[in-house]
C-alpha cells in the first residue's frame, strides 16, 4: 500500500527513466552479479539474498545488517577496522544509521564516494532509486576486485549511450 501521491510531469518522467535503468541493468544480469557475490562474500555470516529480483534484493538489504558485515568482512580483509552497527534493527532511524556506516565503511575501504548511495534509495523500497545500491554494489564488486578479495565479482562494465 502507498501513501504517496503518483508522480506526474517532470516528476514522473524521471522516476520512469531510473526504472527504464534499472530494466537496463537487470537485463545486463548486474543484479544477479551483485547478489551472487554478496551472498559468496557474506557466506555463513548472513542469510543468502533470496532471489534476483530487485524487490527481494531490497527487501533483504533494506535494514542494512547484511550491508555491514559485507563492508566489514572486506574491511578486514584488507586490514583495515571494522564499522560499528546495530544488528537488532527496531526502527527506521536504526535502518538508517546502518546504511550511513555502510556508506562510510565503503569510504575507508577506498570506494569513491560518488558510488554511494542515500539511506533512502534503499529504504524506501522503490525500483528506480534501488538502481543507486545495485550500482555502488557493484563499484564495491570491482573495487574488492583491485584488491584482489576472494570470491571475485564477476560483474561486467557495461557502456550504454543515452538515446532518451
Amino acid at each position: 500500500m502507498s501513501f504517496r501521491a503518483s508522480k506526474s510531469g517532470l516528476g514522473y518522467e524521471v522516476q520512469r527513466k531510473l526504472e527504464l535503468n534499472y530494466d537496463r541493468e537487470e537485463a545486463a544480469g548486474t543484479p544477479t552479479h551483485v547478489v551472487n557475490w554478496v551472498n559468496a562474500i557474506l557466506g555463513s555470516e548472513h542469510d543468502p539474498i533470496p532471489g534476483t529480483d530487485w524487490k527481494s534484493i531490497c527487501n533483504h538489504l533494506r535494514d542494512g545488517v547484511a550491508l555491514c558485515k559485507l563492508i566489514n568482512i572486506l574491511l578486514k580483509k584488507d586490514d583495515k577496522p571494522p564499522i560499528t552497527f546495530q544488528k537488532k534493527v527496531m526502527s527506521p532511524f536504526v535502518a538508517m544509521t546502518n546504511i550511513e556506516n555502510f556508506n562510510k565503511g565503503c569510504e575507508q575501504y577506498g570506494l569513491e564516494k560518488e558510488f554511494q548511495f542515500q539511506s533512502g534509495d534503499l529504504w524506501e523500497v522503490r525500483k528506480g532509486p534501488f538502481l543507486n545500491v545495485i550500482n555502488c554494489l557493484h563499484s564495491l564488486g570491482f573495487c574488492s576486485n583491485s584488491k584482489r578479495v576472494i570470491p571475485a565479482y564477476t560483474g561486467e562494465i557495461v557502456k550504454y549511450l543515452d538515446n532518451e
